[in-house]
């Protein structure tokens, strides 16, 4: 009878042990993305409404000088919440302190302005690299316990920004993406215990909100646009992941004239050897809506190492690409240990994987840089799609130990290249009503 029992707890517990959450390397996901709880504006310090310190409901009169007076005001006595109230309020870039958090009530519009010179021009980072550039409307660097909440709305007011970027790529084609300056809306560095909830962010000028060097970052109930059309919003990413741990995105509604979700980290032939520059690891998307976007999750263009990813339970309604891993040959990268599983809706693109070679550059060295991307798991797949694997062969990178596995697709170009890669299974996959061989 004690055999019996001894055998009973060790076979429940190797059950719990099974059935425990895991990230695709295996280790288990800690209780940390279980808990999910709402901002408390009330245990977070004393309130400052900013109205009550001279800041006018005027949406046509800058005020970044008074707004940030009481930031500064909040983080001299130790910290609290400044209060945005209902209505619009015309800003250039704004600088969050220790212990100081953003309020938006319902109704409320912080604006940025649409003239760049009222952004703080410092170091920061963009686009894989530490330069000069820059500031967001709202930053937070080095403030852990950071928090934006509430239900009103943060507005990049691109509309100019767009207008002008896209006149200058028409003039000169070869215009990178920061030779039209412009602002960000939301960027927090090396911070830790971020919470992003509630509010809507939308018209970024450039990404929309970018997150550098940070740890347990919790981004939840989100609505991040920017259009397509009339207007092309260039360079919109909803979020852009840049050397960031312990990163939990859920419940968010992102359309965006990019990348949706995006995983940095740094480029360049030397980027894996930059102390500015490292991996994005243990991140999970759930429960997320995207609407129109280039891609709803991309590894880079500037990334030298994403892993344990995981993508789930989340619904495509019109994106361009499912998942997008971009190979760039100037860069070393690896993408492994990625799952996405549990997708349903439409796209154009369910996975895409090819060279990326825009503003390339390997900075004198010679030879292409070898790129890998293995150990992805993609499951339980029900998309509606034009293409269901447009993926290069390359000799710029490897690709190995892929699996497809319970898909259900229908596609206008549905064949797959398994040859293309080494180690790919194939388990349950349903293409246009006819399973799909394993060769």
């Amino acid at each position: 009878m004690f055999i019996i029992a001894v055998l009973f707890v060790a076979f429940t517990s190797l059950n719990v042990v099974k059935g425990q959450d895991r990230f695709p390397d295996g280790t288990p996901v800690s209780n940390w993305f279980k808990k999910v709880e709402p901002t408390r504006i009330e245990t977070l310090g004393k309130s400052y409404r900013i109205t009550d310190f001279g800041v006018e409901q005027d949406s046509t009169l800058l005020q970044t000088e008074k707004i940030q007076a009481v930031i500064d005001k909040a983080h001299e006595a130790g910290g609290g919440v400044v209060i945005i109230p209902k209505g619009t309020f015309l800003s250039g870039s704004l600088f969050f302190k220790p212990k100081t958090h953003l309020h938006l009530e319902e109704g409320a519009v912080l604006k940025g302005s649409d003239d760049i010179s009222h952004f703080e021009l410092l170091m920061t980072r963009i686009e894989g690299e530490t330069v000069k550039y820059f500031a967001a409307l709202v930053n937070a660097d080095r403030v852990d316990g950071f928090t934006v909440s509430g239900k009103g709305t943060l507005d990049g007011n691109g509309l100019r920004y767009w207008k002008a970027f896209w006149l200058r790529r028409g003039f000169n084609p070869n215009c990178t993406n920061k030779d039209e300056m412009r602002p960000r809306v939301l960027y927090v560095s090396n911070s830790k215990d971020v919470q992003v909830s509630g509010i809507h962010l939308k018209n970024s000028p450039f990404w929309t909100s970018h997150y550098y060097r940070c740890e347990n970052v919790k981004l939840v109930d989100l609505r991040i646009t920017a259009p397509e059309k009339p207007v092309k919003a260039p360079s919109s990413d909803a979020i852009d992941l840049d050397d960031c741990h312990n990163v939990l995105i859920k419940n968010c509604y992102m359309s965006v004239n990019d990348d949706a979700i995006a995983l940095k980290g740094g480029k360049g032939p030397q980027a894996d050897k930059d102390p500015n520059n490292g991996p994005n690891y243990n991140i999970i998307i759930e429960d997320c809506t995207f609407g129109f976007c280039h891609s709803t999750l991309t590894c880079g263009s500037e990334s030298i190492h994403s892993y344990n990813i995981i993508y789930r339970n989340n619904t495509l309604d019109g994106a361009k690409r499912m998942l997008q891993l971009k190979m760039r040959p100037d860069t070393p990268q690896e993408y492994e240990h990625i799952l996405v599983e549990n997708v349903k809706g439409t796209a154009d693109i369910m996975l895409f994987i090819r060279p990326w070679t825009q503003f390339f550059d390997l900075k004198g060295e010679e030879g292409i840089k070898l790129s890998y991307a293995r150990n992805i798991v993609l499951r339980n797949i029900d998309l509606e799609c034009n293409v269901l694997f447009d993926v290069s062969n390359s000799d710029q990178y490897q690709l190995s130990n892929f699996t497809f596995e319970n898909m259900n697709i229908k596609a206008k170009r549905p064949h797959i290249n398994q040859r293309y890669i080494e180690n790919f299974t194939l388990k349950n996959v349903v293409v246009n009503g006819k399973e799909v061989a394993q060769q």
